[in-house]
Formats: C-alpha cells, sequence, structure tokens
C-alpha cells in the first residue's frame, strides 16, 4: 500500500531502530541494521558483513514478534 506523505531516510532510520531494538536487538546493531534497511540498498551493493548484520537483526526481530503474538493469543484465551 503506497504512502501518501514523504518519510525522511533519517526518520525511517528512527522507525526501524526502534522496532528492531524493541523486540530484542543489541542497539549497535539495530543501528547499523537500521542505517542499511533504510537506505534501500540491494544485497548487490553491501558487503557480506552487513548483509549478516541485516539478517541476524532482522531474524531476531521476526522470532521475538512471532514469541510476542503468541503470548497475546494465550493471554486473550485466559
Amino acid at each position: 500500500m503506497p504512502s501518501n506523505y514523504f518519510t525522511s531516510i533519517e526518520e525511517r532510520e528512527k522507525i526501524f531502530c526502534t522496532e528492531l531494538v524493541k523486540y530484542g536487538v543489541e542497539y549497535e546493531k539495530a543501528v547499523i541494521a537500521a542505517k542499511i534497511i533504510a537506505s534501500g540498498q540491494g544485497d548487490e551493493h553491501l558487503s557480506p558483513s552487513e548483509i549478516k548484520i541485516v539478517k541476524d537483526a532482522c531474524k531476531k526481530w521476526s522470532e521475538q514478534n512471532q514469541r510476542l503474538k503468541r503470548l497475546k493469543a494465550v493471554v486473550n484465551q485466559i
């Protein structure tokens, strides 16, 4: 769904970083991953270490996000 408003790269970095840290990614890794994600660069423009940082951060975020969803479902059943 396209957005009707402009979000600067800096603002996107802040949003991504906040979400990553919120779900347990270490701050230093979250900052690096957020900059890379917000830049929109493809894998072909990234170093192997940058790709690893982003993949690790996103994996951690995804795992913790799924965990939170499962916990909320359990709480809603009580």
